[in-house]
């Protein structure tokens, strides 16, 4: 009787094929959930930086149009309408950006300037055109400075996500590379043992199974293991043992047979 098997043929392969895929399998999802962790948070940052150009486009906007008011009714010779600044608007798009402070005290310096433009106008000894260019342009280039302060900032902070990114999408891509070197080293150890375990000693027997029959030669090919391949070598090697013992009786039957004939 054979001596109780610690691992059967099926199971070593099962085992083995179940390593590789284990392996592959936890590396992808570590390397999915890496990624979608990464790109979630890239995205809202990208996302909320996005929003906040737009922001800074329109207040430039606006300051632009009604500085562009403020001026063509400082070049006409009559009082038109005055233009007017929607203030309640600017302040509540400028509260999302990161330099509402800087945005909201220039912006106050600016209105209280430009809230002259009345009596600049009518006044008849206060030159219309130099007060805008000695007084109320000097404030409009600190608010436009102020709000592109603003874009340059989410600018910057966009390359730096953008770097994040790409950092993040290696280390998401290093699990799968490991996954997959160390599935391959898998794969060369797997097939290292099937051809020494048993592609080799199945080899053998076969070279045994034909030295029995082709030269009647004994079959004596043993190896070490603990499954089923030793199991049927050690039936093939006790087959051919019982048949080579039987042909002898054979043998030994028809010489028994053969003498009495020859004493006659």
């Amino acid at each position: 009787m054979s001596k109780k098997k610690a691992f059967s043929l099926k199971t070593k392969l099962v085992l083995s094929l179940s390593a590789i895929a284990i392996m592959l399998l936890a590396s992808g999802l570590i390397s999915f959930l890496e990624y979608q962790r990464m790109n979630s948070r890239v995205s809202v940052q990208v996302n909320e930086s996005i929003n906040q150009l737009n922001l800074t486009e329109s207040l430039y906007s606006m300051c632009v149009i009604y500085n562009m008011e403020v001026l063509k009714v400082v070049g006409d010779e009559e009082i038109t309408v005055l233009p007017k600044f929607d203030t309640p608007v600017f302040i509540e798009k400028a509260m999302k950006l990161p330099n509402y402070d800087r945005i909201s005290e220039a912006l106050n310096r600016y209105i209280t300037t430009s809230n002259d433009l009345e009596d600049v106008l009518l006044s008849d000894f206060i030159d219309s055109r130099a007060w805008y260019f000695d007084e109320l342009q000097p404030d409009y280039e600190a608010l436009i400075a102020t709000i592109g302060e603003a874009g340059n900032k989410t600018y910057r902070d966009l390359e730096e996500y953008s770097q994040t990114y790409d950092t993040g999408l290696n280390r998401s891509v290093i699990p799968m590379i490991v996954a997959v070197g160390g599935g391959l080293l898998l794969v060369l150890m797997l097939m290292f043992f099937l051809l020494s375990f048993y592609v080799n000693p199945l080899y053998k027997m076969l070279d045994g199974l034909k030295n029995y029959r082709s030269y009647n030669k004994k079959y004596s090919y043993d190896f070490d293991g603990d499954d089923q391949l030793r199991d049927l070598n050690s039936g093939i090697s006790d087959l051919i043992a019982e048949n080579q013992q039987m042909r002898k009786r054979l043998s030994s039957l028809k010489n028994s047979e053969s003498q009495p004939e020859d004493e006659l």
